[in-house]
């Protein structure tokens, strides 16, 4: 059970359906939001919105579509009378290396990663201005910082949303729209499910210093943090959420500076 932290809010969330942004979603509602749960998955988006009960929609949108994203934001609006928070955590990923990745598939995970957010921004923003401010909260990635082989496609668009958060913070700020963003590290999500059993799994959690993957609550956390007047004087920021494994942990390192100290003789 929340403690009322959203009361009174209204929320979408892109991405609504399963995942981060279902986590996202579930715990603004908890918290007193109205929240609309969009996707392009709309029976998954609607069945999961009845389960949350009252406060809540389903609403069918590709994100990278700015006649649907427009139509959605409007929507959510008309249905609870305002906008004055959003997460945008629709994303998605082909993998190939930079000389084999087919330029279609490029197109498709910046179309859906960064295009998408931008549409989300643009037209939530919009409508936040309208009610006198909000916050938006976007899902970048700790691969907008870390590069990954065979990740060309995503690495460029996650980096791209943090520059895009941060150009749209210093815009919209003096019309009361705060905008930050959350960037994750491996989380157990139906998109990554093959990793959580794979090398990979293991290599993240040996890498970060809490010793773990993520779960989509981790991330929801976050976001009601940067959604929630709590961080009413943060604005422009990108936020890791991912157990310390943006500092990249090699943990054969403190037994090779033990070594290195005691064959020097120092104490």
């Amino acid at each position: 059970m929340g403690i009322g932290r959203l009361d009174g809010r209204v929320a979408l969330v892109t991405g609504g359906a399963s995942g981060i942004g279902l986590a996202v979603a579930r715990r603004f509602h908890a918290e007193g939001a109205s929240v609309a749960l969009v996707d392009v998955n709309s029976e998954s988006a609607v069945e999961h919105a009845e389960s949350l009960g009252e406060r809540a929609i389903g609403v069918a949108a590709d994100v990278t579509d700015e006649a649907a994203v427009e139509a959605a934001v409007a929507s959510t609006s008309e249905r609870f009378g305002g906008l004055h928070l959003a997460v945008n955590a629709a994303g998605a990923s082909a993998f190939g290396a930079v000389v084999d990745l087919p330029v279609d598939q490029w197109r498709w995970t910046v179309g859906l990663c960064l295009t998408g957010v931008f549409l989300s921004v643009k037209h939530e923003a919009r409508r936040m201005i309208e009610g006198g401010g909000g916050s938006i909260v976007n899902v970048a990635s700790l691969n907008a910082r870390q590069p990954g082989e065979g990740m060309a496609a995503y690495c460029a668009a996650k980096a791209g949303v943090e520059m895009l958060t941060k150009v749209a913070a210093m815009e919209l700020g003096a019309s009361g729209v705060r905008v930050n963003a959350i960037a994750p590290g491996l989380v157990d999500t139906p998109l990554t499910a093959v990793l959580m059993q794979h090398p990979f799994h293991d290599a993240f959690v040996e890498n970060a210093p809490l010793g773990r993957s993520g779960t989509p609550d981790d991330v929801a956390s976050m976001a009601l943090f940067l959604a929630s007047d709590e961080s009413s004087w943060v604005t422009g920021d990108c936020l890791a959420v991912d157990g310390g494994a943006h500092m990249k942990r090699y943990p054969e390192m403190l037994q090779i500076a033990s070594g290195l100290n005691a064959e020097s003789g120092r104490p």
